[in-house]
């Protein structure tokens, strides 16, 4: 299992309705993930900062590389939009994170 983390930013005073939205995740954005090979997902907020910090974890015949193509996934980034910085097609902007420590 891989695991990966990045960044994304939320807009000031989104919080509540992130983790709102987060809390009523579609059932079917959740199967398209896992049929994705997305594992134990996670989203922490810095919140002086809004700074969300993920951390993931997938398996190595993962398909992660198609959901920017998929519908559903599209829609849920359009829902979430007003919320966070994105690209012009709605996709929250990412920075990768660099693996520097892990203890097993």
């Amino acid at each position: 299992m891989e695991q990966i983390a990045f960044t994304m930013q939320l807009r000031p005073g989104c919080a509540e309705q992130y983790r709102a939205r987060h809390d009523a995740l579609w059932p079917e954005l959740a199967v398209l993930l896992h049929q994705a090979g997305v594992r134990d997902y996670s989203i922490f907020l810095e919140a002086d900062s809004g700074k969300l910090f993920a951390v993931l974890r997938r398996t190595p015949e993962h398909c992660m590389d198609s959901l920017p193509l998929n519908p559903l996934m599209q829609r849920w980034w359009t829902s979430m939009a007003d919320l966070m910085e994105t690209s012009r097609n709605y996709q929250p902007l990412t920075q990768p994170l660099i693996p520097m420590f892990h203890l097993p």
